[in-house]
């Protein structure tokens, strides 16, 4: 009898290497136009026509992302983490909501941080603040839940930041927070960027006149822009199932209403609801069209958004795992705490 036992680490390699978001965006219409036909095309037509209403957003952000990175001036981000404890916490936690980094760039960044000997306390604002914001994902979700949300959401990510910040300067000499580091830190990444470059030297605002920061804005911008389509594509028509098929009233009555209940109930939903920010935009639009509170929705974001997979692995790669709970502990108290002061403004 043949032995099929080699066989098996094979396929799984295979499997492991395959662009699963692509399959599922080729594989969805079909399925859906074998159980429905009629809301095939009703699927795809949605998802196209929120592609198009939000392609002048991702130009924008990919090319500025693009220019950021090939100017070098990431390199400023360095700044943040100099001077006093008090000052870095800050600092970081507006950089990291507002710098062009994905969670697996940060992973080298961040080692390089504390191997030199940056204090945890501006490095867990960093983190924090990281996942939950950047350029592209200001603009993305300023054009699909509007500017006061993307604001808010920008505010939450550096109060979050302070807030994670401020607890491990607190708490640093605890038992939680000593010694944090691994021995032997995985550097492994999401494989949504490349490289970042190192972390040295002053930009170069007038790029284009270096034929390889001309080669980092190409080959950043085609990256960036591959990652954007691919996950709000896959996010669009899965938006345009959920309206199809998942009852409003059920929406509302779960996470609808006012008060602490929805909000906390949509942390908890939210922290192991999606694998990437960005597909969790048009997420909510949806849950919010079906009667999702708002507050219920900002906490839903920004649990989802420091607890997704990249996000967390980013974490877990360098820090033991009481530092990682402590992480995913203050994740979720700043996404109640985000969803109850949103709910009180909204």
């Amino acid at each position: 009898m043949t032995d099929l036992a080699p066989s098996t680490p094979r396929l799984a390699s295979h499997w492991a290497r395959l662009p699963k978001a692509w399959l599922a965006i080729v594989a969805i219409p079909p399925g859906v136009a074998v159980l429905d036909p009629a809301q095939a095309v009703e699927t795809v037509v949605f998802a196209a026509s929120a592609l198009a209403e939000t392609a002048p957003f991702i130009l924008f952000a990919v090319l500025a992302v693009g220019y950021l990175k090939a100017s070098g001036a990431e390199h400023l981000l360095a700044r943040a983490f100099q001077g006093r404890e008090a000052r870095m916490i800050l600092f970081a936690a507006l950089l990291g909501g507002l710098a062009p980094f994905c969670s697996c760039e940060v992973i080298p960044f961040i080692a390089a941080l504390l191997a030199v000997g940056a204090p945890l306390s501006a490095v867990m604002a960093f983190w924090l603040a990281s996942p939950l914001m950047d350029p592209a994902m200001f603009l993305i979700t300023s054009g699909t839940l509007g500017w006061d949300f993307a604001v808010a959401k920008l505010v939450a990510a550096v109060g979050i930041g302070v807030l994670g910040g401020g607890v491990a300067m607190a708490l640093k000499r605890s038992p939680v927070f000593a010694d944090p580091l691994k021995a032997r830190p995985n550097t492994g990444g999401c494989g949504c960027c490349g490289t970042p470059a190192p972390f040295s030297g002053r930009p170069a605002w007038a790029f284009w006149r270096d034929g390889a920061r001309v080669e980092t804005f190409r080959d950043t911008a085609k990256d960036n822009a591959l990652f954007l389509l691919k996950w709000l594509s896959l996010a669009y028509l899965a938006e345009a199932l959920m309206l199809a098929y998942v009852p409003a009233d059920w929406i509302a009555g779960v996470l609808g209403g006012t008060g602490v209940g929805p909000i906390l109930l949509g942390a908890l939903v939210g922290a192991p609801a999606y694998l990437n920010g960005y597909a969790a935009i048009p997420m909510v639009d949806a849950l919010l069209a079906q009667g999702m509170s708002q507050g219920a929705a900002m906490s839903f974001v920004i649990a989802g958004g420091v607890s997704c997979i990249p996000a967390a692995i980013a974490v877990w790669a360098l820090v033991k795992p009481r530092v990682f709970a402590a992480y995913v502990g203050i994740a979720m108290v700043g996404a109640v705490l985000a969803g109850l002061v949103w709910a009180a403004v909204a």
